[in-house]
């Protein structure tokens, strides 16, 4: 026998398999990692710190991801197709309803969220392109990162899925019920209660990020990553904001520069972009990679 194979100690994993079949008498005799009140106890929140950590990571490990790309944005933002068949619904009831200010309403929201389905094609289309050109062996460079959620994250997970690719949410407990979008990859698909952790997984691998518009969500995650950069804890990477009209509106970064509140220089932290492919291409020259 060689005597690197052989082991002092059992495993936990056969520990456990020999407590399926015994009953425990007294709650302080459970082993402590089987223990659940014992793991979920204030005092424990480190550790559990360290489990939301890790998880994930080694799950990544597993699959050879080396890299990833992240893509932010709202989960309001639905697939255009959807919101036509409901504004085709919501159109026939006001034949139906002329004066109806409910229906009137309705009719003027989904028009607006129809507008805004071309983002939810820009993010599929996006993560399609890089999907299909950078996971191509076994160690996968580029992998699309999402919150894990509807709307832009889903059309981001769905987009690599049309190219038979993997894709990671990162999906969060909150007060209202929210599921994981069908189109992550199931081994990579990851649930937090700590935003904080979710937070680091979302930059750990990755070498660009993308932000369609959204709302409270995803400026959080925007500005996090942009001071971040400002305070060079991170290492310069594109960050690329899809709709310049958008995001101009929204914040005006020359006033901020104007008031002294920044530096022109760190407007260069950011670029605007309109398409998917503009969007590849500025990766792609940052990292001279081929852009067709």
């Amino acid at each position: 026998m060689d005597i690197a194979d052989s082991k002092p100690f059992s495993s936990a994993k056969v520990e456990v398999k020999k407590r399926s079949r015994q009953k425990v008498a007294w709650p302080a005799y459970e082993l402590a990692f089987l223990d659940h009140d014992f793991l979920l106890h204030k005092s424990l929140r480190s550790v559990r710190l360290q489990l939301e950590l890790l998880k994930p990571e080694l799950s990544q490990q597993k699959l050879k991801i080396e890299s990833t790309i992240v893509v932010f944005g709202s989960a309001r933002v639905v697939d255009p197709e959807v919101t036509k068949q409901q504004l085709k619904q919501m159109q026939q009831k006001l034949k139906q309803n002329p004066r109806s200010t409910s229906a009137k309403s309705e009719e003027k929201l989904l028009k607006n969220q129809l507008e805004k389905g071309k983002y939810y094609q820009e993010s599929q289309r996006f993560s399609q392109i890089v999907s299909e050109k950078c996971q191509k062996n076994r160690r996968r460079h580029f992998v699309i990162v999402t919150g894990g959620g509807p709307g832009i994250m889903e059309a981001a997970n769905r987009g690599a899925q049309d190219v038979k690719a993997k894709s990671i949410g990162l999906n969060i407990v909150l007060p209202h019920e929210q599921s994981p979008n069908p189109y992550i990859s199931p081994e990579l698909c990851f649930q937090f209660h700590y935003f904080a952790i979710r937070k680091m997984h979302f930059l750990i691998r990755a070498r660009a990020l993308v932000c369609f518009p959204g709302g409270y969500g995803t400026l959080d995650e925007l500005f996090e990553t942009l001071t971040l950069l400002q305070t060079k804890k991170i290492k310069p990477i594109p960050l690329l904001l899809f709709g310049k009209k958008y995001w101009s509106k929204l914040i005006d970064f020359n006033f901020l520069v104007s008031e002294g509140m920044i530096d022109a220089k760190d407007l260069k932290f950011f670029r605007f972009v309109e398409t998917a492919e503009q969007a590849w291409k500025i990766i792609a020259e940052f990292y001279n990679l081929p852009k067709k």
